[in-house]
């Protein structure tokens, strides 16, 4: 995935001062980055952009003038650079993500530590250097020329049926253009998005005022079924239990996964042992191999898998491995994987 071990060349735009020390001072220690400049504000960065060639750049979402989210809509699609937000708890961090930018992390705000918070900022960093940026305008276009959602109609077969989700870095709007070409009458599904402490709620919410599903974050104990799509939190392990007839979902403490909380492959192994009635399984951009293991157990107990294929990916890394170790039956890009999924289980017995 990593071309070579030359320095990723990283501009920090922030209108703080504090922020922009405390940012290029946590990471200059990092072996992997160099921080070769800093920005006061959106102007800044574009004249800053031009002249350092910067290989990703992390960007405050609320400074004056122009935002964050107006610079990545005046900016990338003309000149495509990968953008590293960092954000505080604020629901404008996915509108910059629907407008390009690669991933976020949350700001220090005394929940975690400022090593915590360089880290996570660091190893996002690595991923965006080779991830592939995506072109707003494009999906939009894309999205505008969609025919209307047929709902699934009458089938015990789908009452009885689960579906699991699992994306990481591209994984937010990737998910949400297939969700948004589901039915209101979808079965069933369970999903792990990579995501930092405290915005898993509020991505749940947005994808539950844009689809036509209800979505929301799961809580320990929810129960599974037609119509609902849930949410794993932040920093909890997310599995299917059995109850009888029923499946509900188990939200827990526990310890990382495949480098991650909640991970899709404790998701998915979950699925594998639990479920006894039909399953699909779908992996998404994301960096590293969390959810490939699982996704092949899944298939070995008789799920129908799908994985995002590597054009469509912001990062072909989880679906990659999962294709490679035979764990996906079919591959599409994001824009087909609803309509795969919607042909599977209309022709599913």
């Amino acid at each position: 995935m990593f071309a070579n071990n030359n320095p990723i060349r990283v501009l920090v735009v922030d209108d703080s001062m504090v922020a922009r020390n405390l940012i290029t001072q946590g990471l200059a220690s990092h072996p992997r980055i160099q921080v070769v400049g800093t920005a006061i504000n959106a102007t800044d960065a574009k004249n800053k952009i031009a002249r350092l060639s910067p290989d990703v750049v992390t960007m405050d979402v609320e400074m004056p003038g122009i935002n964050g989210i107006e610079f990545l809509k005046q900016y990338l699609p003309t000149h495509p650079i990968p953008v590293i937000l960092v954000s505080a708890l604020d629901l404008r961090v996915f509108d910059a993500l629907a407008a390009g930018a690669v991933d976020f992390v949350r700001k220090p705000d005394g929940t975690e530590s400022v090593s915590s918070f360089i880290h996570a900022l660091s190893q996002k960093i690595i991923v965006a250097s080779c991830a592939k940026v995506h072109r707003a305008t494009r999906a939009a276009a894309a999205s505008a020329s969609r025919p209307p959602i047929t709902p699934l109609g009458n089938n015990h077969a789908l009452d009885s049926t689960i579906i699991g989700l699992g994306a990481s870095t591209g994984g937010t709007e990737a998910t949400l253009e297939v969700l948004k070409r589901l039915p209101a009458d979808i079965p069933g599904m369970v999903i792990v998005q990579h995501m930092p402490v405290g915005f898993t709620k509020m991505y749940a919410d947005r994808l539950n005022r844009l689809c036509q599903m209800e979505v929301r974050e799961a809580i320990n104990g929810d129960e599974i079924h037609r119509g609902l799509a849930l949410i794993a939190p932040a920093d909890l392990q997310m599995r299917v239990v059995q109850l009888g007839s029923r499946y509900t979902v188990s939200c827990m403490p526990g310890e990382k996964v495949s480098g991650h909380r909640p991970s899709v492959d404790v998701l998915f192994s979950s699925m594998a042992s639990a479920v006894k009635c039909h399953m699909v399984g779908i992996i998404m951009t994301g960096m590293g191999r969390d959810g490939a293991s699982g996704l092949l157990e899944m298939r070995k107990a008789g799920a129908y898998t799908i994985g995002q294929d590597k054009e469509s990916c912001v990062v072909y890394g989880m679906p990659c491995v999962a294709h490679e170790i035979g764990a996906v039956t079919v591959q599409a890009s994001c824009e087909n994987i609803s309509s795969v999924l919607m042909t599977h289980l209309k022709t599913s017995k």
